[in-house]
C-alpha cells in the first residue's frame, strides 16, 4: 500500500494535524490536546500509532502528543534542543526516523517561527512524498516571528527566510506542504484560501519563496499585529507536558446560581448564535457563540483564570464548547446551564434582555438623521424594559480634536483591517483591548461593528453589561462603502 496522509482539522483554532500511515503503522504529527479524535481514526483505518511528532513547542494549544504517546505506547518525538519536563526521542537536524520499512521521516531544521522548530520530510520507496513543515513554509506565507518576544522577531524573520529557502532547495517541486498553521490561526503572518499545495506551487505564490531575504523581514515584520493573550501560558505548557484532557460535563447551575455569578460580576457565556441572543438572552451574559471561533476571541478576553460559565441551547452544545476551550488550555468551566433564556432567568422577564441589531445601511440612514437611539426608535436595553444608562466620557473624534456629528461609531477591529480602511468617524478599540478599555467609549449610544458581525457581537455584549446602550451592526464591513459611508485610512487623516 503507498503511504496515505489523513488531515484532522482543527478549524476554530486555524490549525491542522496529520495522520501518515503505510497501511500498518502510523506517525501523527502536531496532535492536538484531545486525542479521541487521533484514536478514533487510527482505528477506523486499522493502523497502529507508533510514532507522535512535535515540529515546535505549540503557542496557539494545548498539545496532545505526550498524551498520545503514552496512551499508544508511541515513541514521543521532539526536538532535541527543547527544554521539557518529560521524557522523549530528543530529535536533531539529519535525523531520519524509520516509522516502518516502506516510510521514514526525515528531520530538517527549520528555525523562524521559533528557534529550535523542525520539519519532517516523509519519505518512502519513491522517495519524498511531501514535508510537514509546523509553522514554517505555509500556504502562501509563514509562521510569524513575534511570538517569542518582540526583541527575536527580526532575528527569527531571516531565519525563517532562510529555512523557507532550505525545504524548496530540498524537496522536489511535486512534494506536498503539510503545515499545521495558516487556516485561520493567529501563528501565521498571512492567511491563505488554498486547501492543499507543493512545493512548486508555493515557489510561484509565496513572498519568503519570491523575495530576497531583505525584502521579506521588512514584509513580514510590517504584516505582524496582535495574538492571542493565552499564547502566553501555551508554549510553558507544553514544555512541562500536558496532562490528558478532561471532557466529563461540567457541574449544572440553576438559574439562582447564574444570577449570582453575575452579580459577582463573573463571565457567563451564552454559546448560541449572535441573532439568538440579540432575541433573547440574560441580562448580563456575554456572546461568543460557538458558529464562530469561540475559544480564540473568549480565550483572548477573560481574564487568565477567570471562572467562565457556559450556557447552551443543549449537552451537547456546551460539550463542543468544553472540548474548544481545553484545546487552548481552558480545562474545566466553573459550571454550565443547557435550556432557554426563559429557564435561566427563573421565569423573570425583567432579566431577559434584547440588543438592538443594523446593517451599515441602517448606520448611513442614522448618521443622516443624527437620531440619539437605536434604529428601532427604542434605547438598547441591559434588561428587558429598563433602557441603560451611559457613562460620561469624552467626545469621540475621528480626527485630531475635531468631534464627530452623529451616533458613536465603535470599530473593534485589530490594528491592519483598521489601517486598511475605516468608516470616517469612527472610534477604534480593538476588541481585545476593549475589557480594559471601556472607560474610553463616548457616551450615548454606540454602534459597534467588526468585520463580519461575530467580534461585534461579543463587543455589544460587553458594552450592554457595563450598562451602555448599543447597537450591534451585524454586517459585512465590506457592504459599508456601498451603503454610502466614507471610507478612510489613517495617512488620509491629518496629524
Amino acid at each position: 500500500m503507498t503511504i496515505q496522509v489523513e488531515v484532522i482539522e482543527t478549524s476554530s483554532l486555524g490549525d491542522r494535524s496529520y495522520l501518515a500511515h503505510d497501511g500498518r503503522v502510523a506517525v501523527v504529527v502536531d496532535p492536538q490536546r484531545d486525542i479521541d479524535r487521533v484514536l478514533a481514526l487510527a482505528g477506523r483505518l486499522g493502523v497502529r500509532i507508533t510514532h507522535v511528532v512535535e515540529t515546535h513547542l505549540h503557542n496557539d494549544y494545548v498539545s496532545g502528543g505526550l498524551a498520545l504517546a503514552r496512551v499508544s505506547g508511541a515513541a514521543y518525538l521532539v526536538g532535541g534542543a527543547e527544554e521539557v519536563g518529560f521524557d522523549r526521542v530528543p530529535v536533531h537536524d539529519g535525523d531520519r526516523i524509520a516509522v516502518s520499512e516502506r516510510m521514514w521521516l526525515d528531520a530538517v531544521r527549520t528555525p523562524g517561527h521559533t528557534f529550535h522548530h523542525l520539519s519532517y520530510v516523509l519519505a518512502g520507496p519513491g522517495g519524498a512524498e511531501g514535508v510537514f513543515s509546523g509553522g514554517s513554509l505555509l500556504f502562501g506565507g509563514t509562521g510569524r516571528t513575534d511570538l517569542l518576544g518582540a526583541e527575536h522577531a527580526r532575528t527569527l524573520a531571516r531565519h525563517q527566510h532562510a529555512s523557507a529557502r532550505r525545504l524548496s532547495g530540498l524537496l522536489p517541486d511535486g512534494a506536498r506542504l503539510w503545515p499545521t498553521h495558516g487556516f485561520g490561526s493567529f501563528c501565521a503572518v498571512t492567511q491563505s484560501g488554498a486547501s492543499a499545495s507543493t512545493i512548486g506551487r508555493e515557489k510561484d505564490v509565496n513572498p519568503v519563496l519570491r523575495m530576497e531575504a531583505d525584502d521579506f523581514v521588512t514584509h513580514i515584520l510590517e504584516g505582524l499585529d496582535a495574538y492571542p493573550a493565552y499564547y502566553a501560558h501555551m508554549g510553558a505548557r507544553n514544555a512541562a507536558g500536558a496532562e490528558p484532557i478532561d471532557l466529563t460535563p461540567a457541574r449544572p447551575a440553576d438559574s439562582a446560581e447564574l444570577l449570582a455569578r453575575l452579580r459577582a460580576g463573573e463571565w457567563v457565556v451564552d454559546l448560541r448564535s449572535r441573532k439568538a441572543f440579540a432575541d433573547r438572552h440574560l441580562a448580563g451574559t456575554l456572546s461568543f457563540g460557538l458558529d464562530g471561533p469561540m475559544a480564540t476571541w473568549l480565550g483572548w478576553l477573560a481574564p487568565w483564570g477567570t471562572p467562565l460559565t457556559l450556557l447552551g441551547e443543549s449537552a451537547e452544545q456546551v460539550a463542543a464548547a468544553q472540548r474548544e476551550l481545553a484545546r487552548i488550555g481552558i480545562d474545566r468551566p466553573a459550571a454550565a446551564s443547557t435550556g432557554t433564556v426563559e429557564q435561566w432567568a427563573g421565569h423573570d422577564q425583567n432579566l431577559i434582555a434584547k440588543l438592538a441589531t443594523a446593517t451599515f445601511a441602517d448606520l448611513a440612514t442614522a448618521r443622516a438623521s443624527k437620531p440619539t437611539t437605536a434604529p428601532t426608535g427604542d434605547p438598547a436595553t441591559s434588561r428587558a424594559g429598563e433602557p441603560a444608562t451611559s457613562r460620561a466620557g469624552e467626545p469621540a473624534t475621528s480626527r485630531a480634536g475635531e468631534p464627530v456629528g452623529g451616533p458613536t461609531v465603535l470599530d473593534v477591529r485589530m490594528g491592519n483591517e483598521w489601517r486598511a480602511g475605516h468608516v470616517d468617524g469612527a472610534v477604534h478599540i480593538p476588541l481585545p483591548e476593549l475589557p480594559e478599555r471601556l472607560a474610553e467609549v463616548p457616551e450615548g449610544t454606540v454602534w459597534v461593528h467588526c468585520g463580519t458581525g461575530y467580534r461585534a457581537a461579543a463587543a455589544a455584549s460587553l458594552l450592554a453589561r457595563n450598562g451602555r446602550q448599543v447597537v450591534h451592526i451585524d454586517d459585512a464591513y465590506s457592504r459599508a462603502a456601498d451603503a454610502g459611508l466614507p471610507i478612510t485610512t489613517p495617512d488620509q487623516e491629518p496629524s
